[in-house]
C-alpha cells in the first residue's frame, strides 16, 4: 500500500517522500533489507520493477522503496546513506565528485521522444534560445537534449528539470512547458489526448543506458546476497515480459504491486509493455561490458562525460559482479 512516510534527510533532502511497503508478502528467512531511491512519482512504467521487488521479498529480502522529487535527491540519499540503492545514470556525479559509487543492474535503455508544441515550433533548429524540460540533471533525458542542440547548432536559453515523463506529458498538455521529452508510454498519451497539437523531433537510434540501479562500492559487497537475489528476481522478470508482454497484467495482480495507480495507468500496462518489448526497452542481461562501452560513447558525445570513452574503465562506473553471476546461474538469454 502507497503511503507517505516523512523523515529528515541531510543537506538538501527532502523532508517528505512516498514509501512503498511490501510487508504483506510473504518471506522467507530475512536475507537483508534494501532501500531503494525514486527520483521519480511513482507510476505502470515502474511495474515491472516492482515484481522484481515482490519476488525478492519472498525469497526473504526487505525491500523498502522510496519516492524523491528528483534523481539529485535520490543521488544523495545514496551518498549519504540514507537510502542503498538510486535509480538513474549517474555518470556524471562518479566523475565530476568521485562519489564511491557504481551502478550495477542496466534496468532500461534509451527510448524516448523529443517533443514540442507545434503551434510554436516544428524543427531542432528552431528551439535555439528555448526553455526545455528534462527529467533531471545527469539524466538521459538532459543528455539526448544536449546532445541534439548539439548536432542541430542551438543553445536552450534554459533546462528546467521536472521529474516524471506522466508530469512533463501533463504540463505540456496544460500548455505549462512548449518542450520536453517524453517517454513511449506518454508519447501514446500525448497523441491519443490531443490528435495533430505536438510534434516528435526526429533523432537517431541510440544504444545507451536510460535507468540504472546503483550504490556504494563498498556496501554491494557487503549486501551482495540480498543484492544477487534482487538482481536474479529482476533478470527473470525481464525475460519473463520480454517474452510475453501480456504477462504484466497478470503479474501486476498475483504481487499486488502498484495499486494505486490511476486505472489508465492499468489500462495501458499491456499496450504501454507490448510497445516497450518491441523497442528493445528492457535488457534482457541486466548490463554488459559492451553496453557499458556504448554508454561511454553516447555521454561523452552529449557532454554528460569528459574524455576519451575508449580510455574510461569500466570499474570505474560499474560493478558487473552481480549480474554476470545472475546470467552465469540463469543462462544466457
Amino acid at each position: 500500500m502507497l503511503r507517505t512516510a516523512h523523515f529528515k534527510m541531510a543537506g538538501k533532502l527532502l523532508a517528505a517522500a512516498a514509501v512503498l511497503s511490501l510487508s504483506a508478502l510473504p518471506a522467507q528467512a530475512d536475507k537483508g533489507s534494501l532501500r531503494v531511491a525514486f527520483g521519480d512519482v511513482p507510476g505502470g512504467e515502474m511495474t515491472n520493477f516492482m515484481i522484481g521487488v515482490a519476488r525478492a521479498k519472498e525469497r526473504g529480502v526487505n525491500v523498502e522503496t522510496i519516492f524523491l522529487k528528483s534523481e539529485d535527491l535520490a543521488a544523495q540519499a545514496v551518498v549519504s546513506g540514507q537510502a542503498d540503492i538510486g535509480v538513474g545514470t549517474p555518470y556524471a556525479l562518479i566523475q565530476k565528485v568521485k562519489a564511491p559509487i557504481r551502478m550495477f543492474y542496466q534496468l532500461s535503455m534509451l527510448r524516448f521522444y523529443p517533443v514540442v508544441n507545434g503551434e510554436k515550433y516544428q524543427a531542432w533548429t528552431d528551439l535555439d534560445g528555448a526553455t526545455v524540460a528534462v527529467h533531471g540533471r545527469g539524466s538521459g533525458t538532459e543528455a539526448i537534449m544536449q546532445w541534439m542542440a548539439k548536432k542541430n547548432g542551438v543553445s536552450y536559453k534554459n533546462v528546467s528539470f521536472v521529474p516524471g515523463s506522466g508530469v512533463r506529458a501533463g504540463a505540456l498538455l496544460q500548455g505549462r512547458i512548449d518542450v520536453s521529452i517524453v517517454d513511449y508510454e506518454r508519447k501514446r498519451l500525448l497523441e491519443r489526448e490531443a490528435p495533430g497539437k505536438f510534434v516528435f523531433l526526429p533523432m537517431p537510434d541510440l544504444k545507451a543506458t536510460d535507468e540504472a540501479l546503483y550504490a556504494n562500492r563498498t556496501w554491494l559487497e557487503e549486501e551482495k546476497e540480498a543484492v544477487a537475489i534482487l538482481v536474479e528476481e529482476l533478470v527473470k522478470t525481464w525475460r519473463e515480459i520480454n517474452k510475453d508482454p501480456a504477462s504484466i497484467a497478470t503479474l501486476r495482480e498475483q504481487y499486488n504491486v502498484l495499486p494505486d495507480i490511476e486505472q489508465l495507468e492499468v489500462d495501458e500496462l499491456v499496450p504501454a509493455f507490448t510497445q516497450g518489448v518491441e523497442i528493445n526497452l528492457f535488457p534482457n542481461d541486466g548490463g554488459t561490458a559492451d553496453s557499458v562501452k556504448e554508454d561511454f560513447v553516447f555521454f561523452t558525445t552529449s557532454g554528460s562525460l569528459e574524455g576519451n570513452p575508449d580510455e574510461m574503465k569500466i570499474e570505474d562506473y560499474w560493478y558487473l559482479a552481480p549480474v554476470e553471476e545472475a546470467v552465469r546461474k540463469l543462462g544466457a538469454s
